[in-house]
């Protein structure tokens, strides 16, 4: 396989794509793209269970996409700050698209309500 064009290392590029080519892993992108957000005000934005989007997660986290920390018994991730300018920018153009525009005003609509006061309980 080729990993290299030019002396170009293409290999970060095709991990990033990879993890970004499930339209769930786009939405959370756009959705982390807002802040740092825990798994239960993801799964409530994208109504959809939590093992899927820990699933999601884990394979954004893998690629280096997203990073995460623990608070007590909650893990809140955000978007990792990426090693070369090129991949920072592909993130932010995907940020920036967030994916199908109705969707995603649906999903931050339903953020908007899982993130009030007590949504981590």
């Amino acid at each position: 396989m080729l990993s290299s064009v030019a002396g170009f290392d293409v290999r970060p590029f095709a991990r990033l794509f990879r993890a970004l080519s499930d339209e769930t892993r786009v939405r959370i992108v756009a959705l982390l793209g807002h802040g740092e957000l825990c798994v239960c005000h993801l799964e409530r934005a994208l109504s959809l269970p939590q093992p899927l989007v820990s699933r999601h997660l884990g394979v954004l986290k893998a690629a280096g996409v997203v990073e995460s920390r623990r608070c007590g018994s909650w893990v809140y991730y955000r978007l990792a700050a990426q090693a070369a300018p090129e991949l920072q920018a592909a993130l932010e153009a995907v940020v920036r698209a967030g994916g199908r525009p109705r969707v995603l005003r649906a999903d931050l609509a339903r953020l908007k309500k899982a993130c009030g006061p007590g949504a981590c309980t």
